[in-house]
């Protein structure tokens, strides 16, 4: 393994801590409706738990309502249940037999306090795998200093584009972060 390749890993591993934190802003509440909202809910349909996108299609009519029509009217109450249980959404769906209808109430400003206290334990996450990510790539190229295969100038040089890479997704994350508290906290 040489220098480039330590780097393109160090990279790789960044770059999907990075898009996991995109995926995880989607599922934040920002007071209006989304489809991804309802992403991380699992059904309990057919003997197994199905994400709720197997089982049923998503829908946003309005800004403050989601609507999913199941797929088999049999598990219109498992998908009610799966909503309803699921604690980090707090949403309360209702049923008329054929669809659910899940009204996204406002949120008040101690809901929104607490959405932005998680939305930066997640960016606090992605930043430790970051520097996890950085501590494996560090060690990778201290261990080919140590068989002779990069020289101390090479490696000084790969901490540095290290240090810059995560310089610049830091700054990245910061910047997504910002953007989705200025979201929450917009009433």
């Amino acid at each position: 393994m040489d220098e480039n390749q330590l780097t393109k890993d160090f990279e790789e591993k960044s770059l999907k801590a990075k898009s996991h934190f995109i995926e995880d802003l989607k599922k934040i509440r920002t007071g209006r409706a989304h489809s991804s909202m309802l992403d991380g809910v699992l059904v309990e349909a057919y003997g197994s738990k199905m994400p709720i996108i197997q089982v049923a299609t998503i829908s946003v009519p309005e800004a403050q309502l989601i609507q999913v029509t199941p797929f088999d009217p049999a598990t219109l109450q498992a998908i009610v249940a799966a909503i309803r249980d699921n604690q980090s959404l707090g949403l309360n769906p209702t049923d008329d037999g054929r669809v659910v209808r899940v009204p996204i109430p406002a949120l008040n400003q101690e809901r929104r306090q607490q959405i932005v206290k998680q939305l930066y334990e997640k960016v606090e996450e992605t930043m430790i795998a970051m520097r996890n990510n950085r501590h494996e790539a560090l060690k990778a190229a201290e261990k080919l200093k140590s068989d002779k295969t990069m020289s101390e100038d090479d490696l000084k040089r790969f901490g540095k584009k290290v240090d810059e890479l995560m310089a610049s997704l830091k700054a990245e994350i910061d910047m997504l972060a910002k953007s989705k508290e200025e979201d929450i906290v917009t009433v």
